[in-house]
């Protein structure tokens, strides 16, 4: 039988991994989805972000606007959306881990993957990573090497490195 997976893209963490070791973030995610996957099955990529609010920051919502269409537009790809809150001025993502932990066990329990692939660097998935292994998936970590937490790599059956040579083919033209 054909391995199937599933991956589980935090995408504000992602997205400042990918400015702050190659200075731009514009991937195209059906190819990052296929080089992780390799020679498996893909069966869905789930990625969690937050809106931004259109009044408080006009421009970087019209730019996450187009951003999310385009995920819109890529094959097997679910967008997840948590919400924003503004504290003190500042944003903060709620409801976006947990969303994702959420995901990954539920799917896990239903048997729709055997392999989910967690692309964060953030070390509070590693809870739920052990549970996931408990209802006896694999659960593999990729991340860029500068970010990537020890101990969700330690819960985490593989690590694929994400760095310029496995980006070299995702980036948008």
């Amino acid at each position: 039988m054909e391995e199937r997976v599933a991956i589980f893209i935090d995408g504000s963490n992602f997205y400042h991994a990918l400015k702050d070791n190659f200075g731009r973030a514009d991937l195209d995610f059906g190819v990052l989805a296929s080089r992780l996957c390799g020679e498996r099955l893909l069966l869905r990529t789930y990625y969690y972000n937050v809106p931004v609010d259109q009044q408080k920051e006009p421009q970087r919502y019209a730019e996450q606007r187009k951003f999310f269409a385009r995920l819109h537009l890529t094959p097997y790809l679910t967008l997840k959306l948590g919400r924003l809150v503004y504290r003190g001025g500042a944003p903060i993502e709620k409801g976006v881990d947990v969303k994702l932990a959420t995901d990954m066990l539920n799917l896990a329990w239903k048997n729709v993957y055997d392999t989910a692939i967690i692309v964060t660097g953030d070390g509070d998935f590693a809870d739920a990573v052990e549970a996931v292994k408990e209802l006896g998936k694999h659960v593999e970590n990729a991340f860029t090497k500068k970010g990537l937490s020890q101990h969700l790599r330690q819960a985490c059956d593989r690590l694929t490195v994400i760095d310029e040579g496995f980006l070299k083919e995702c980036w948008l033209k």
